[in-house]
């Protein structure tokens, strides 16, 4: 993990809190090369703080389920089990299908325009697109659909579990090129939304949702990343 120095004249444990979240949002945390353990001191020593400060923010982060204290082994980030990931995707799709079917009625045109802007980089016949950047832009769709529903409880709902499908659909877009399926069902998302079909928007978004979960079963349960690294 690496982290920058931060800037003390805000609060100081936001500051930190919104470091480390950031640098959690950057690992692959379900490569199976990631190294998932924190070194408390080497935490403090590159975020130019004390370990007083710190050590509540790692509390915070462990109460959000993004971490993990291990007795007598130390602080990790935490890894879902399969089972885990899989759950968090339905949810997911429960409430980006809802937030869909808001949007339809709720969203102006310029908001479902951006999701085009968004999507434009990227053609189904284009091969070869660089995985992290199409990741980023990937997640970034599926949170401005929850953010032009209208809902902000919606959107605090599907934070909590922001993090995880960010580093799982980092991973499955590298797993037999999901790519060219990704861009063209995010297409067809937003032809339903500009139809103002809330229907049709619900039921593409889940799908799509529900596609990434039978690959994540499929495939990952073939590979046997069932478990939290150490386990």
């Amino acid at each position: 993990m690496k982290l920058n120095p931060i800037d003390t004249s805000v609060t100081l444990k936001d500051h930190i809190y919104n470091r480390m979240r950031e640098a959690i949002l950057e690992m692959d945390i379900y490569s199976d090369s990631v190294d998932l353990r924190l070194d408390e001191r080497s935490l403090a020593d590159q975020l130019g703080v004390s370990r007083t400060p710190l050590r509540e923010v790692l509390v915070r982060l462990e109460q959000e389920g993004l971490l993990e204290v291990r007795p007598r082994r130390g602080i990790f980030v935490q890894r879902k089990t399969l089972s885990d990931i899989l759950e968090m995707i339905i949810a997911w799709a429960a409430l980006e299908s809802m937030a869909a079917r808001l949007a339809c009625e709720r969203a102006t045109d310029r908001e479902i325009s951006s999701l085009r802007t968004i999507a434009a980089k990227y053609s189904v016949s284009k091969t070869g697109a660089d995985i992290a950047e199409y990741s980023d832009d990937n997640i970034r769709f599926h949170q401005k659909i929850l953010e032009i529903s209208g809902c902000e409880l919606l959107s605090s709902m599907a934070e909590n579990l922001f993090v995880h499908m960010h580093a799982v659909r980092r991973r499955s877009m590298a797993e037999v090129d999901r790519v060219p399926q990704s861009v063209a069902d995010h297409m067809e998302i937003i032809e339903a939304l500009e139809s103002r079909d809330p229907d049709l928007a619900g039921t593409r978004v889940r799908d799509h949702t529900m596609r990434l979960h039978d690959h994540v079963r499929e495939v990952w349960t073939r590979a046997g990343i069932t478990k939290n690294k150490g386990e």
